[in-house]
């Protein structure tokens, strides 16, 4: 006669891996800690590993992009998941990524240093270099172009007449350059053509390639409908619109589906109101004996 272990396994369906679409056991598959979402273990290590690898690694999220919760998945999980080497890597990795995109920390540029500093930013904007001294070996440097400290001159200045080699991507703006820096984290972006609309790859930062202004809150793109970057986008009007419309489109649908959903959620308030406090009542711990 047959175990009631081997039966229970017997008529358990089979669950179908999302990524690698094989199917499998539900004891075989790994069930991510944030949303919860199911994949075969094999599939999540190797999608962790290649994440890691390409240096994505301040939020790693469910390999699904439908999944609803996005759920993220956390360092302690990574560890148990992937190799120690590619663990070791995603610490290293997140720990630079983390200090270049924090205004208040910077690592010492001495060779053989790497010392995390203690950044004080100037009042009112943080993206204005300031000096900063390594607290291990002394060194005094710029919190923005990470050189020797250059008192009473600009990145730009120091770059041009303050080194010997005379090269480097100017911090300043220059409108007709095809490399510019960030304005955010100051990494070098290169634009060939297209779209004046940019955004950072490192800090997802959006902003306007012609004046550097931060575009992060502009949906509508009005930054293009008036001053030196009037009609600069580089598409056409009809384009435009049509984006307009959609973002509009997906603000109004939303509106609609709270305007429908909220007489619902009116009368099932006290419903759920009355169920939480009769759950409450029958609580054993609540019972006198």
């Amino acid at each position: 006669m047959a175990s009631k272990s081997s039966m229970s396994l017997a008529i358990d369906p089979l669950i179908t891996c999302r990524l690698c679409l094989a199917e499998f056991p539900r004891n075989e598959m790994y069930k991510l800690h944030g949303c919860q979402c199911l994949y075969c273990r094999d599939c999540v290590k190797e999608y962790l590993t290649v994440t890691i690898s390409q240096g994505n690694v301040l939020a790693i999220t469910c390999p699904d992009a439908m999944c609803v919760e996005h759920g993220l998945i956390d360092s302690d999980e990574i560890k148990a998941i992937v190799e120690k080497d590619a663990f070791k890597y995603y610490e290293r990795i997140k720990l630079d990524k983390e200090v270049q995109l924090d205004p208040h920390r910077a690592f010492c540029p001495q060779v053989g240093c790497d010392t995390i500093c203690e950044v004080c930013p100037s009042e009112g904007d943080n993206k204005e270099s300031t000096p900063v001294r390594c607290p291990k070996c002394g060194l005094l440097f710029c919190s923005v172009c990470q050189t020797k400290w250059h008192d009473n001159q600009t990145c730009d200045e120091f770059m041009k007449h303050g080194r010997t080699d005379n090269i480097g991507i100017p911090f300043e703006n220059e409108e007709n350059a095809t490399i510019k820096r960030c304005p955010l984290c100051h990494v070098p972006i290169e634009r060939n053509d297209g779209c004046a609309q940019m955004m950072c790859q490192r800090c997802n930062h959006v902003f306007c390639w012609y004046c550097l202004a931060s575009l992060d809150d502009d949906f509508l793109l009005r930054h293009y409908d008036k001053g030196p970057c009037k009609n600069k986008l580089g598409h056409t009007r009809a384009s435009v619109i049509w984006h307009r419309t959609q973002v509009v489109g997906i603000f109004a649908c939303f509106g609609v589906v709270l305007l429908v959903a909220s007489p619902f959620l009116l009368l099932a308030a006290p419903c759920i109101l009355c169920c939480k406090c009769k759950a409450c009542d029958d609580d054993p711990e609540d019972v006198i004996v």
